[in-house]
């Protein structure tokens, strides 16, 4: 049995380790790429290293080329955004999923039913009606028409309500009989256990954000109030290509998502687990 143990797990080390070595090859040849002098892309063949290591395209992004394109800008416009769009997305996602799981109405169940087939159609269909909204309401090449639209999101909803269904009701009444009303219960004894679940929905919600390539192009127009993925397209060069740079600004992007998924993901494995949230 130890040896079947051993060896299964031999294989599932190597089976992760190949998928990681795929994952990690392209991250590592942008970084290797933006680590290059331009002269060197174009001029020499392909080599993985640098023939000689220089941060020119670094100073550049923040020096010479910030007129054209202001990454910093454009890093600091998506910090914002997305930031802003992850805490609306907590705020309302949680208190609709409190709604559905631990309050009773007539036709929750229906509601939710309703809710849940949304999911269905595609997000894409969605764009032009967004957009007229937005016009209507003269929030187009503004930072609302990048937070608003995407306050929540069925699957968010979905996700925080099987995890608080998980959560005793016992609870909830004997904070009742303490003379807690639904706000406090809500508050102070269902979000605090909801912390790994909560973490899981604001990963999801800031990766969104921040790498959402199609809407900012539709409603952003000026290129001071571009986040950074759209930026990148311009980054690269209209007449010209500019690797070393693009590769750059590839890696100053992902950085945010790096970070917060380097911290967060003890709750972010936690939450996904839902062992405490799914019933039957």
């Amino acid at each position: 049995m130890k040896k079947k143990t051993s060896i299964g797990k031999t294989i599932a080390f190597v089976f992760c380790l190949v998928f990681a070595i795929i994952w990690l090859a392209p991250l590592a040849q942008s970084l290797m790429t933006s680590l290059k002098a331009e002269k060197e892309i174009k001029m020499s063949g392909y080599s993985f290293f640098p023939q000689t290591f220089t941060f020119e395209s670094y100073t550049d992004l923040f020096s010479t080329r910030s007129d054209s394109t202001p990454i910093l800008k454009w890093f600091l416009n998506s910090l914002l955004t997305s930031t802003a769009a992850t805490l609306l997305v907590l705020v309302i996602s949680s208190t609709s999923a409190y709604a559905y799981a631990r309050m009773e109405f007539k036709g929750r169940n229906l509601l939710f039913g309703i809710l849940m087939a949304t999911m269905i159609f595609p997000s894409i269909i969605n764009l032009i009606p967004l957009y007229k909204i937005c016009a209507a309401l003269h929030m187009i090449n503004t930072k609302w028409a990048l937070i608003l639209p995407g306050a929540s999101g069925a699957f968010n909803i979905f996700l925080i309500r099987q995890f608080m269904l998980g959560i005793p009701k016992e609870l909830d009444e004997a904070a009742k009989i303490d003379g807690a009303s639904s706000l406090q219960i809500f508050t102070r004894i269902i979000l605090p256990l909801c912390a790994p679940v909560l973490t899981v929905v604001a990963m999801f919600a800031f990766t969104g954000s921040w790498n959402d390539f199609l809407w900012p192009t539709l409603v952003i127009s000026n290129v001071d109030k571009m986040t950074i993925t759209p930026g990148m397209q311009i980054l690269k060069g209209t007449y010209d290509v500019y690797p070393s740079h693009a590769m750059a600004g590839g890696i100053v992007s992902v950085l945010p998502t790096f970070i917060l998924f380097l911290f967060a993901q003890k709750y972010f494995i936690k939450g996904m687990q839902l062992q405490s949230a799914v019933k039957g």
